[in-house]
């Protein structure tokens, strides 16, 4: 943008701080205008006949443009995918295994792509990647939904599942969660402590006692 005496055009189109419009005038008017309300003159429309300028403080209109970009950018979705990459005959361990880290993606709001990878003579049984693919899209239905049925894509079999909840949707949740973890931490260190205070007094207490009866036993107070 063109500001103050970077505009050079003869005249322009004004409008007033609060929108209103002003009308043509001389540039050098509308300079002046801007200088006694300690304001600037920012052309706001440079291909109109004649360009159309604005009265503002440029320094706080930049600023909020930032902030509102910056804002944007927060709040936009960036769609992230992850990729999980199984045997048609993995073993139970390793199938927890994967699963759980398919269920951490989803809960994050990421999608998650499946490849079951065929080797040798597995590739004429593609049933057994169906199968495969049709248990975990079961096991993980409350998370995630089949986005992309499974595939033959050469000597692999390909799924995608995406999350039921948005990817910010699932930042605020998984904040909460810390938070809560947080608070139930701190709230169990300091029952800890406040165990170990009262644990140490009563011991203390019960030193001191013991302390009072041995010295009366001394047999030279009787005598």
């Amino acid at each position: 943008m063109r500001i103050n005496d970077r505009i050079r055009v003869p005249e322009v189109r004004l409008v007033g701080p609060n929108g209103e419009t002003v009308g043509i005038v001389p540039t050098n008017e509308a300079l002046k205008l801007a200088q006694e309300a300690d304001l600037d003159l920012v052309e706001v429309a440079p291909m109109a006949r004649p360009p159309v300028c604005k009265l503002m403080d440029y320094g706080k209109f930049k600023y909020e443009n930032a902030q509102k970009a910056r804002e944007a950018r927060r709040n936009q979705t960036n769609v992230i995918i992850k990729e999980m990459k199984l045997r048609p005959k993995i073993d139970a361990h390793d199938y927890e295994t994967k699963k759980g880290h398919v269920v951490r993606f989803l809960r994050a709001g990421d999608k998650v792509k499946i490849t079951i990878m065929f080797r040798g003579r597995e590739q004429h049984r593609p049933e057994l990647g169906f199968r495969l693919l049709q248990r975990l899209a079961e096991d993980v239905t409350e998370l995630g939904f089949v986005e992309s049925a499974p595939k033959q894509d050469g000597r692999n079999m390909i799924m995608v599942l995406g999350p039921h909840r948005k990817k910010a949707e699932a930042k605020v949740e998984l904040a909460a969660e810390k938070q809560t973890r947080i608070a139930e931490r701190k709230a169990a260190e300091e029952e800890e402590r406040s165990e170990r205070t009262a644990h140490n007094a009563g011991h203390a207490v019960a030193q001191k006692k013991e302390r009072g009866r041995s010295e009366n036993l001394d047999p030279e107070i009787e005598a």
